[in-house]
């Protein structure tokens, strides 16, 4: 009799235990979703994810003069984001800051953000571990928060007849191992390489080290500071190539972007299929392959970030806001609407 009633009393007992442990975990959750509970183990996800559908509802956005800065791939979203922001929360003023030397970029945006120039930076990559260690030297912590996919578009002269290039036949062109057009299947010309410098931007470190696999670029590359010129010059040049962010590419009305792929058999376009002739522009132009990219079916993609300081001041609190307000419903349209693809 004695055993079953201890029987009985650990069973109770038991039964106790884990309706308690069940009720804890079910008051955390209320408190982490309601933004009670926020704090996230460095370098994961925001602290603060922003579940309302326009940039006025998003709380906790704070006041005050905020100085970014960073990638030019970014250029677009902050056309299409940064007014209607000012708009809905006029007491959280933006103000994109450029380098005091050398081009704006990537890299600079995160060197600005190190010597806190910057209250956030947007980047083009991901955060390298030098960076990273030099912030350490500074007692600062940084944290990449991923808010969109970008692909990485080639572009050419509209009157170079040639269906496309492989991921191989790309890396050579820029390593010099392929000087003519004729050497992939185009006519008798002189391939002419425009890139920006491998020091001012996340896009080209990114092409160097995943397309060019870290080789260097050869000889007979001209370097072009930003892409509007090189888009101008390409235009005019028959047998240049350049690369750049496909929202920077794909629409434009004077230069015609590539299919790409692994495989000669295989080339996805990074635009929507049927491609709309360059004379039909700008009346109709052509349109992101979001699909492709997306899927990663489309060879060259990447993740756009937004850095933010983790140092629990008003730094910190306008890099989270910011992000916040991109993972709206209305920042996530607006994301689309400047040529990206939004990945959450």
């Amino acid at each position: 009799m004695s055993q079953k009633k201890e029987a009985n009393e650990t069973a109770v007992l038991v039964l106790a235990l884990t309706m308690t442990l069940g009720l804890v975990g079910v008051v955390f959750w209320w408190l982490h979703d309601n933004g009670v509970i926020s704090n996230f183990p460095k370098n994961s996800s925001p602290q603060v994810v922003s579940k309302a559908d326009t940039f006025a509802q998003v709380p906790k956005v704070p006041s005050g003069l905020f100085s970014y800065g960073g990638s030019t791939t970014w250029a677009s979203i902050r056309k299409e984001i940064d007014p209607l922001i000012q708009t809905a929360q006029p007491q959280f003023r933006l103000r994109y800051t450029d380098p005091t030397t050398g081009a704006p970029g990537t890299t600079s945006g995160i060197k600005m953000l190190l010597s806190n120039q910057l209250a956030f930076s947007q980047s083009s990559r991901s955060i390298k571990q030098e960076e990273y260690q030099q912030a350490q030297q500074l007692n600062m912590t940084l944290k990449e928060i991923p808010v969109a996919i970008d692909g990485i578009a080639i572009a050419v002269n509209p009157n170079l007849n040639i269906p496309g290039l492989t991921l191989a036949q790309l890396k050579d062109i820029y390593t010099g191992k392929i000087t003519n057009w004729k050497q992939v299947g185009g006519p008798e010309l002189a391939i002419i390489p425009y890139s920006r410098r491998l020091e001012e931007g996340g896009t080209i470190q990114f092409f160097e080290e995943n397309v060019l696999e870290k080789e260097k670029f050869a000889a007979n590359v001209q370097f072009i500071p930003r892409t509007t010129e090189a888009l101008q010059k390409l235009a005019k040049n028959p047998g240049g190539i350049y690369y750049a962010s496909a929202p920077e590419i794909v629409g434009q009305c004077t230069v015609k972007p590539l299919p790409v792929g692994h495989q000669s058999d295989r080339l996805i376009p990074p635009y929507k299929e049927p491609f709309v002739s360059l004379e039909q522009c700008p009346q109709q132009r052509n349109q992101i392959n979001a699909a492709a990219f997306q899927s990663g079916e489309y060879p060259i993609t990447r993740r756009l970030f937004v850095i933010v300081k983790q140092n629990g001041q008003s730094d910190q609190q306008a890099g989270e806001a910011y992000v916040n307000l991109l993972q709206t419903s209305q920042g996530k349209e607006l994301i689309t609407k400047a040529g990206f693809v939004t990945i959450r």
